[in-house]
Order: structure tokens, then sequence, then C-alpha cells
């Protein structure tokens, strides 16, 4: 009886080209997950306007870290939220379990830590004005103003004004980030995901009281640029009152992007690996926010603190 020929055997060719084809097949569907064929078109068109945006905006191909994955004193887990202060010119961390704010210094040195309790899963917060803060909390989809005067070391949110948004409401991918606009006097708050969506909120702040009813303007932030085209996430946004620009931050894209008042797609920062002076790619970049100078804080789960500089 005539054997036919093994295909392993004697043909060790047709082996090396299925496993190549496999391979490549591989690495095309974590490619086309990972949304990188859009995020490399962005990205190159946002370099072609350089020459349009240099002067007008952060820029952030500029920036270089001038801290790199430096561990916060004091902070073990669950490090999520930031926001900056301008009046203490200091910087406001959320930490989500066992839920507390830190306060740190711009070098990332534990100033304070403030207890928080009537809150089920916080994740982000910005500061207002004065010693007025907008904290998250994302389960229940709800937003609370509190006071967190010089010496505070535990805020209690049972009585605290709120407003509960309720918008596709699934767990633990509600709302992740949270920044105010002091000129439009509107707050900007970021979906994590599932589907990823941005909302500007008017009428809650600056003079909400609790039992009063308010009259909100709640919508869609509409950008020339879907986020949804390029990142996977959302893990954080903050507004740099300067340009009025907002940062967008991914967490699983491992990438902050830069959009104008108008929606434009301005700049985009990998944070890889080898990228702007990071010995190591970000690992978990859960919150980030801009002081007035324009230097940029990256905080990543679980505990880790940068800075970003611009360079030039």
């Amino acid at each position: 009886m005539k054997l036919s020929l093994s295909w392993f055997g004697a043909k060790p060719w047709r082996k090396s080209l299925f496993f190549a084809l496999a391979v490549l097949a591989c690495l095309l569907a974590a490619a086309w997950y990972l949304k990188l064929p859009a995020l490399a078109w962005y990205w190159a068109n946002s370099l072609r306007q350089e020459q349009v945006w240099r002067q007008q905006s952060l820029w952030l191909p500029d920036y270089q870290a001038s801290i790199d994955a430096q561990p916060i004193e004091g902070v073990s887990l669950n490090a999520s939220g930031l926001t900056y202060d301008d009046r203490t010119q200091t910087l406001y961390l959320a930490v989500n379990n066992p839920a507390e704010i830190v306060e740190l210094t711009t070098e990332g040195r534990l100033l304070r830590r403030i207890q928080v309790r009537g809150v089920e899963d916080l994740e982000g917060l910005t500061h207002i004005q004065d010693d007025q803060f907008v904290l998250i909390d994302e389960r229940r989809q709800r937003l609370y103003r509190i006071s967190i005067p010089p010496e505070t070391t535990q805020v209690d949110m049972t009585n605290a004004p709120w407003m509960e948004l309720g918008i596709l409401l699934n767990g633990n991918l509600g709302f992740e980030g949270v920044s105010w606009n002091s000129h439009l006097g509107l707050l900007f708050v970021a979906k994590e995901k599932s589907p990823l969506r941005i909302f500007s909120i008017k009428g809650f702040l600056p003079n909400v009281q609790a039992n009063n009813p308010l009259n909100l303007e709640i919508r869609e932030w509409q950008l020339k640029v879907d986020p949804r085209r390029f990142l996977r996430d959302l893990s954080s946004l903050s507004l740099h009152d300067r340009t009025g620009h907002l940062l967008v931050l991914s967490d699983e894209s491992k990438m902050l992007a830069e959009y104008s008042k108008a929606g434009d797609l301005v700049s985009m920062a990998p944070l890889w690996r080898g990228w702007h002076g990071l010995a190591r790619a970000i690992p978990q970049a859960e919150g980030v926010t801009v002081d007035p100078q324009g230097t940029l804080y990256i905080v990543s789960e679980p505990n880790l603190f940068y800075r970003f500089e611009k360079r030039r």
C-alpha cells in the first residue's frame, strides 16, 4: 500500500508557511483590536499640523519626563484621578480603595491624606475654585461637590450636594474622568468605554446647593475626530485654562491626546518606552492634570507619579 507523504515530515516548507501565516493573522488581529492603524493615521495627521498648532497649543510632542515612575509615598494601591489646585499650587489625587484624597507637591511628595466617607467607587476629581472640588463615584454615576479646607483630614459625602447622571449604566465602566472649564462654566466628564463618550454639563456648578432644583444642560461633546476611532478607553480628562484645550488620557492605548475648543485633534503623545524620556511604558495611566505653566502630571495605578515639562 502506498502511503501519503506527511504534512509536517515530507513538506517542511508548508509547516513554515502555515506558521508564518498564523503569526501574521494574529499580529493583524491584535493591531486591529488595539486600533493601531487608526492610531498611526491620526497621529501622523496631527504631526502634519505642527505649524498651525505649535504656538497656540500645549503641543505634546515637545514634552519630556522630568520625573519618571516615582512611587508615591503612603499610597500602595489604586491611584486614580488627579487635579491641580492653583490656589495652593498642589496636586490632589483620588484613591478609590480605600476611598481617600491625597494632597501632593508638584514633585509628587506626600503632604496630606484625607479620608472620604459615603462613596462607593471614587475615580476622579477636579478643582473648581477656592476650596471647592467635584468628585466622581463611578458605579453610581454620581458627581459630588465638596469642600476641602486647609488641615481637613476627613470628608463625608452623605450630605454633600450631588447629581446622578444615569447614562448607559454598566457597573465598573462608568464615568472615570472629570474636568472643570471655568471660562464656560462647563463640567466635562468622560465615560470609560462601552461606549466611550465625553459629556459637558452646564448648571451643576459653581453655586449648587443640597436639595435645590437644578436646571441642567447635558450634551455629548461632538469632536471632529472621535476618540473612539483610535483610543480603546478613556481614563482621565484635564482642561488647560490658557488655551481652552482638553487633554484626553487612555490607559489601554497608552496615549495622551490634545483637543482644541472646537474639537480638533491637535497633538498626541505615546506613553511608551523610549518616548518622551520614559524608561518604560506607563503601565496603567489613570489620572492626568496640567498646571497654568503647562507642566503635565500623570499618575499610574497602583502608585506611580510622572511629571512632563516642555523642552522647546
